[in-house]
């Protein structure tokens, strides 16, 4: 009897152990674009023992994921999205203070259910085999020409959060205007899936403009492409991608070391000399990246952009279907 209890033992023992390692793993859903993925995740799972289940997909499409799973939840964390679609989807994510908390600036902090990640900075990218210097567009406004109809590309606002950035950045630098300056460079655009696709189509001369983030512009011009970056003198937007525990998540405390990895300093580091992305660290600075002091910037409040964002989404639809 003795011996069946301690054959028992073992067993259950060995079974602990087995689902221990096959717990060592976390589930990730993110919008970043495969580059990014393929050179961070690797590293992670090389440092830390657990294995990495990416879904990709679009920024609108991760939240209508989760939302659909949230009586059961598959993901752990959501990694890389617009800050104001996980402001305005708070109910889906868990609070969670990472180690480092400390070291992180205050200006990106908005609210504890999700926490900045990377600064990222929306530009205008032009094909400089194309276009000379003095005919590349210098404001949003100058994007609304008819003389840029069908040259122009960026992801759908509805999909990409990059995208809706743009919507709201130019909303936001014209005010009661904003809707009628935005219509106009709508009417020009040719809509991709996403915003990472859209130097691809200006460096392959596809299209002449590209509204796109920093970083998937640094990409071609570090890569010696056909592309130059233009920061709207009307005034852009940086503000927080974030990071974020999924509530419910069935590996919590693995998506927590996810999430303390991305931020520790040799990440951040490497996001901003490799990737071109901002740190979100006051102790990793931006080299090789044109200073913030330089670039005129609206004042992009997340938190009141988020509560407009069903409405301005609503309107840009109406807006696509009747250009």
């Amino acid at each position: 009897m003795l011996k069946a209890g301690l054959t028992a033992g073992v067993l259950l023992a060995s079974l602990s152990v087995t689902a221990m390692a096959q717990d060592k793993s976390v589930v990730v859903y993110t919008a970043h674009k495969a580059s990014i993925v393929d050179a961070l995740v690797p590293k992670f799972e090389k440092e830390t023992g657990i294995k990495v289940d990416v879904v990709k997909a679009g920024s609108g499409d991760i939240i209508k994921r989760v939302k659909a799973e949230s009586s059961a939840p598959k993901a752990d964390v959501i990694w890389s999205i617009g800050g104001e679609q996980l402001e305005d989807n708070k109910d889906l994510l868990q609070t969670y203070t990472p180690k480092e908390d400390a070291a992180i600036l205050q200006t990106y902090k908005v609210s504890p259910e999700w926490i900045p990640y990377t600064g990222i900075l929306l530009v205008m990218a032009v094909n400089n085999k194309e276009l000379k210097p003095n005919e590349y567009p210098k404001t949003w406004a100058e994007l609304g020409d008819p003389k840029w109809k069908g040259k122009i590309s960026s992801a759908r606002a509805d999909s990409s959060g990059s995208s809706f950035q743009q919507l709201a950045t130019v909303l936001i630098a014209y005010g009661d205007k904003g809707w009628d300056v935005y219509n106009k460079i709508l009417a020009n655009m040719n809509l991709s899936d996403s915003s990472g696709a859209v130097p691809r189509y200006v460096n392959d001369g596809e299209a002449q403009v590209g509204l796109t983030l920093e970083d998937n512009a640094l990409d071609y011009v570090k890569g010696g492409g056909n592309v130059a970056i233009v920061y709207p003198a009307d005034g852009s937007s940086t503000v927080a991608d974030g990071v974020a525990l999924v509530k419910g998540a069935p590996h919590a405390e693995n998506g927590k070391v996810f999430i303390d990895w991305l931020l520790s300093k040799p990440v951040q580091e490497q996001l901003v000399s490799e990737i071109g992305r901002r740190s979100v660290r006051k102790d990793v600075t931006g080299a090789g990246l044109k200073p913030i002091s330089e670039i005129k910037l609206v004042d992009y409040d997340i938190k009141k952009v988020a509560q407009h964002r069903n409405e301005w989404i609503a309107k840009w639809k109406a807006a696509l279907q009747n250009r």
